[in-house]
């Protein structure tokens, strides 16, 4: 296992669950298949995986598939904060065609959302260099203000704060109130990654472009990236306006965790380069930017060519790379 003793903190913050992934099959019966996941959960695996000094505060059931998410969370090195908890875990209902995920979720009272600001204050850990935020956790209920609440905390203690909305449409029923909500948190950002799908939801009616130039002129992150899938990625920062091809994936399985991959390895790459910090981000040049990108995408495309989500590990992506 990677030495992360010295590695600059990162936490993570949102929810945990379990994919249970149903594949038709060609005789008309379904595959299933239970795989933890939930985003920032994702997210914690593939930093941790890069050599990231990984932290993940939001709570976790002690029923079985509870087991199932701490123990890829250990395997992955990620340091579990949170005591855990008697409430069930969050499931994900994902029905995968042509390698395509869609997801039904339920999550009502279950433990992911037993989150409070004093309590995941308490578990913080010291020195804390960044905190990431993001997917269902800041959609709706007390929970959401409590993670949002958190975001602008930490900013205001100094933390280099990061977002990725990875917005699940099925379950926003107040579009208006969750948009409001990442306008706050657009402007808290240092870091925000969103996808195409993620930016046309949150601005209905515009083009791709046009929204890309609305969430640049809404945030203040010192650096946004747009993910397009097939269509690369982009970078945008006070200076530049990056844009990077997709690398082939080599025998696609399926998109599960990409963008969580992605993000993930914008954590790693940062932490490594002691550039977890705004001011540092905002002075990167374009070269400086379109390898931070090709880094990320090439993670996102090796977790593409495994079932679920399965990020590399800091020599697989260097390999892939060299």
């Amino acid at each position: 296992m990677i030495e992360t003793a010295n590695r600059p903190v990162i936490a993570i913050g949102g929810e945990n669950l379990i994919d249970r992934v149903q594949t038709p099959q060609t005789d008309g019966t379904l595959s299933i298949v239970n795989n933890p996941g939930g985003s920032p959960f994702n997210v914690a695996v593939a930093l941790s995986r890069q050599g990231g000094n990984t932290h993940y505060l939001t709570p976790i059931s002690t029923d079985d598939m509870g087991a199932l998410l701490a123990g890829r969370l250990e395997e992955a090195g990620v340091h579990i904060a949170s005591p855990r908890r008697a409430e069930p875990t969050t499931l994900a209902v994902v029905t995968l065609k042509d390698g395509i995920p869609t997801y039904e979720f339920h999550r009502d009272g279950t433990a992911e959302r037993q989150v409070t600001v004093d309590g995941v204050t308490a578990i913080m850990p010291a020195g804390t260099a960044a905190l990431h935020v993001g997917s269902l956790a800041l959609i709706e209920g007390d929970d959401a203000a409590a993670w949002e609440a958190l975001f602008h905390q930490a900013r205001s203690n100094g933390v280099f704060v990061a977002l990725d909305p990875n917005v699940r449409a099925s379950l926003i029923h107040d579009g208006p109130t969750y948009r409001a909500r990442m306008m706050r948190l657009f402007k808290a950002a240092h870091l925000i990654k969103m996808s195409d799908e993620d930016l046309e939801w949150i601005y209905p009616g515009k083009s791709l472009a046009d929204a890309f130039d609305a969430l640049c002129a809404d945030a203040e992150a010192a650096l946004i990236v747009l993910t397009k899938g097939g269509d690369g990625a982009e970078g945008v920062t006070k200076n530049h306006h990056v844009r990077i091809a997709a690398p082939k994936v080599e025998g696609l399985r399926d998109t599960i965790g990409a963008g969580d991959t992605f993000m993930g390895t914008l954590l790693a790459t940062l932490a490594a380069m002691d550039a977890l910090d705004p001011a540092k981000l905002a002075a990167f040049d374009a070269d400086d930017i379109t390898a931070l990108l090709r880094r990320a995408a090439q993670a996102a495309a090796l977790n593409c060519a495994r079932e679920g989500c399965d990020p590399p590990t800091l020599a697989e992506l260097d390999a892939a790379l060299a």
